[in-house]
């Protein structure tokens, strides 16, 4: 439950605060929302989440009309924690009219679009427990006694600064578009996450070359859309290998993102933990959907035959520079076999070369100082992805991301959300109820250390 401490200015205290609105935090808030629904008032878990964003988004700059998702639809935001939830992705079909006509369909994997949609759905049922429009700029430990009994979370809007005060908190900032070292992003050098709405600004005028860097799905799907949207221009794909690999998403190998996984994984001696991740990689990691990559080789085929080649696939071959020009941008592509470098003029380079996730404790300030790490300086995290911190930080803090090295390959993927935020509320509520008789009384006080 909520508590005002004592003192004139004392600002509320949240059981949770999460900072990001993306899918892992909606998913968050709707575990809060049916737990709080089903308990008494004294059970309930107060929470808010700030989101810098105006409105909900995921990755919009990559809801190419056609594409679909690589993930079941039955791994949604709750069935796998609770399949009678309203919150399903069934019953967004229902409520938008089209569940016998998805059932018609036979198919697991919606249109990303579609699927996007069911999320903004989703995270409108549940908007009476996020701020858009704040963001989370700093955080400051609250210590009585010596211990950090809370955290004081600064958030800018367009208000202003306000201190929001918490137990615990849960991060799930995202991942961050990667870019090649000494590559920046411009007018004409884009990362894939930005393709929908760069695309927008060259209505008007006539492009006649794209060279798409990268060999996973998102580059592939890249390539297919540029092809289909400007019917005049060559797209140029440059990656290091012969040809895209096909992800494995047969049914043994899928065992890698389920719940028990994850224990697994946990449990593993470090060196099993990276023979793992190399194992499957293939079921995530530079690797695209066998169909895409049929239809592609396809259409390639088939401009070969009609001597309207459109497509290039420079294999073997790495974009060793770029640079903007007046009129576009040169890229250099060398061979990997012979060393040789090539000029390629385009009027844009799209590079798909992926994420990187957020700092999970960026935010943090002074109190990532009390986190542990590993021997590789990596941040420690107990199985409930609780940060593991020295014994005076009473506070908990969650990590939705940031947790490959820990958890395995699920922490920064769909698959595995509805579990993981029903796991987290264990923790949060379990280690709520072993500090309540700990709690403050009455009369006392505490100081925010700056």
């Amino acid at each position: 439950m909520s508590q005002v401490l004592p003192g004139d200015d004392a600002p509320l205290v949240h059981d949770l605060i999460g900072i990001g609105f993306g899918p892992s935090n909606v998913a968050m808030a709707i575990a809060l929302s049916e737990h709080n629904a089903s308990v008494g008032r004294e059970e309930t878990v107060t929470a808010h989440f700030f989101e810098q964003q105006p409105s909900f988004g995921w990755h919009r700059g990559m809801l190419i009309d056609d594409a679909t998702m690589q993930v079941s639809f039955l791994k949604d935001l709750v069935t796998q924690r609770n399949p009678t939830s309203e919150f399903s992705f069934l019953c967004y079909l229902k409520s938008k009219g089209r569940l016998t006509d998805f059932i018609n369909h036979k198919n697991l994997f919606p249109l990303r679009v579609e699927f996007h949609d069911y999320l903004e759905w989703a995270a409108a049922k549940v908007d009476d427990q996020v701020s858009y429009g704040h963001e989370v700029v700093g955080v400051t430990p609250f210590v009585r006694d010596g211990v950090v009994e809370y955290l004081d979370v600064t958030v800018r809007s367009a208000e202003g600064l306000a201190v929001h005060r918490a137990r615990n908190l849960v991060i799930g900032t995202g991942l961050r578009p990667l870019m090649p070292e000494g590559v920046e992003r411009g007018d004409r050098v884009w990362h894939n996450s930005e393709l929908l709405a760069k695309v927008e600004g060259l209505e008007g005028t006539s492009p006649t070359r794209f060279v798409v860097v990268g060999a996973g799905q998102s580059a592939a799907e890249n390539v297919a859309y540029l092809h289909r949207r400007f019917p005049e221009a060559e797209i140029c794909a440059v990656f290091s290998r012969y040809g895209y690999s096909p992800a494995d998403d047969s049914s043994f190998a899928n065992r890698i993102f389920d719940p028990d996984a994850v224990d697994e994984y946990f449990e593993a001696p470090e060196g099993v933990k990276r023979r793992l991740m190399d194992y499957h990689g293939n079921t995530n990691y530079s690797v695209v959907d066998i169909d895409l990559i049929d239809d592609l080789y396809r259409e390639s085929y088939r401009e070969k035959v009609l001597g309207t080649e459109r497509l290039r696939f420079l294999n073997v071959s790495r974009l060793t520079g770029v640079k903007e020009t007046p009129d576009g941008v040169q890229a250099t592509v060398k061979s990997l076999v012979t060393g040789e470098e090539n000029p390629v003029d385009a009027d844009v380079v799209v590079f798909a070369t992926g994420y990187s996730p957020a700092d999970p404790v960026g935010l943090l300030g002074e109190v990532a100082d009390r986190c542990l790490r590993d021997d590789e300086g990596r941040v420690r995290v107990e199985r409930d992805y609780r940060v593991a911190t020295d014994a005076d930080l009473r506070c908990g803090i969650y990590l939705q991301g940031g947790t490959e090295h820990t958890h395995g390959i699920t922490s920064s993927l769909l698959s595995n959300i509805a579990i993981r935020v029903g796991e987290i509320l264990d923790s949060v509520r379990e280690r709520g109820a072993a500090s309540a008789e700990a709690r403050p009384v009455a009369g006392e006080t505490g100081s925010a250390a700056r």
